[in-house]
């Protein structure tokens, strides 16, 4: 279980990120359109999952706008925006915001992601929803980065995750 807050207040999550250099577990999510996809889908690119409560927090939407703006930078690297929002709010929020870089994708649908990578909160005002957290998989589907950011209403520390990428 991490060590998370949530407002200062403590909050469980139903365990840990996974390891650095463990096999990233595999996941099912659901995309705009309503269609699903796995992490084969994106076999042979390194990945930033980018995980976070809800699109409709102020912090939320600012790691989405910012790894919108540096993905482009990113050869061969695709950025997943991970949340329990339905897709169809994602896709309103993309449209508005002119997020074109980015995928962002739906756990409502397979919950067993929260579960699998360690963020699913289990108590207080945010319960069952999933705690803010960064994961970096390599093209080999290793991992090798990953961030729990410990307070919810914190956005991760984008300079590290740059630095794996770009190192």
């Amino acid at each position: 279980m991490a060590n998370v807050t949530f407002k200062g207040n403590p909050v469980r999550t139903v365990g840990d990120l996974p390891a650095v250099g463990s096999k990233a577990p595999d996941f099912t999510l659901t995309k705009n359109d309503l269609s699903d996809t796995t992490l084969d889908d994106f076999a042979g690119k390194r990945l930033v999952l980018n995980v976070f409560v809800s699109l409709d927090t102020s912090v939320c939407a600012m790691s989405i706008r910012r790894f919108n703006q540096e993905a482009s930078s990113l050869p061969e690297t695709t950025v997943l925006c991970i949340s329990e929002d339905l897709p169809f709010a994602q896709s309103r929020f993309c449209a508005a915001e002119g997020i074109r870089n980015v995928v962002v994708l739906s756990a409502f649908r397979y919950r067993a992601f929260a579960n699998n990578y360690g963020v699913r909160i289990l108590s207080g005002p945010m319960k069952s929803l999933m705690a803010r957290a960064v994961v970096v998989i390599d093209k080999r589907g290793r991992v090798v980065y990953t961030e729990q950011v410990p307070e919810i209403g914190q956005e991760p520390d984008y300079g590290a995750v740059l630095s794996v990428l770009k190192g």
